[in-house]
């Protein structure tokens, strides 16, 4: 069943993901109206299939950057047009099939009971799934909470979610990093510094064999460099933060 929505749009950022990315879109229109693929510079082939699908369905739009700049600037872009579009809400999602389709129209409705919220999506994993990734994501998970003071994180690294645009935005437009593949731990970081309340709820993610027409760009040295150097960036904002974060903790508890 299809949702409608004037708010809340699916957004699909999108690097030579192979054959995935097509069932990854059918599936997403099965359950909502707006889905939204921003194209990061593919040059795989999947671009012409991607509009060509788009050229057929009206609930699908295909916007296409000229070269590849990240997937936080894909996803970055596709925020400034939702904003211009009126939308208010975003739901992110991979374009590889590893995220669930079907949990959609839930996490949307999360995000429609509490607006304010990030609603985040908590991985739950099956055999598929790299017991390397499985083990260190730990790490950045723990750290993201330490730089929010465990402000309720469940998990910093998985892209399924549902984020307020404008506040996404500004968050974004201040500062000039969250571009590339750091993007998912720094923005649930910094949207709490804002105050935005993380909400978690469970999502099955699978891992899909080369031979299943998985796809995977993550590059296990090049990837945790980039993590470190992202948590060592946070440490010092949570550091300068840590008065007004301590602050916002004991009013809670009153």
């Amino acid at each position: 069943m299809i949702t409608a929505s004037t708010t809340h749009l699916v957004l699909i950022p999108s690097y030579n993901p192979g054959v995935k990315v097509y069932e990854t879109v059918r599936s997403a229109r099965q359950y909502w109206t707006h889905v939204w693929v921003v194209v990061d510079g593919s040059n795989d082939g999947s671009t012409e299939g991607l509009l060509a699908m788009a050229a057929e369905d009206a609930g699908l739009r295909v916007m296409v950057l000229a070269s590849n700049q990240g997937k936080g600037s894909a996803v970055l872009y596709g925020l400034d047009q939702a904003a211009a579009a009126g939308f208010s809400h975003v739901l992110t999602m991979d374009s590889d099939g590893q995220h669930p389709a079907e949990c959609i129209p839930a996490f949307m409705a999360e995000s429609v009971r509490q607006p304010d919220a990030m609603i985040l999506g908590v991985p739950v994993f099956d055999d598929s799934a790299p017991g390397l990734r499985v083990k260190g994501r730990r790490v950045s998970n723990w750290w993201a909470n330490l730089e929010t003071l465990w402000a309720g994180i469940g998990d910093s690294l998985f892209g399924f979610r549902v984020y307020p645009v404008e506040a996404l935005r500004q968050v974004m437009r201040r500062q000039p990093w969250m571009r590339h593949f750091d993007f998912d731990p720094e923005a649930v970081v910094r949207l709490c510094w804002r105050g935005v309340r993380p909400v978690n709820l469970s999502a099955p993610v699978r891992y899909f064999r080369a031979d299943e027409g998985g796809v995977s760009h993550f590059r296990y040295l090049r990837d945790n460099v980039l993590l470190t150097w992202m948590h060592m960036r946070l440490f010092v904002g949570f550091a300068l933060r840590l008065p007004v974060l301590l602050l916002r903790r004991a009013s809670k508890r009153c």
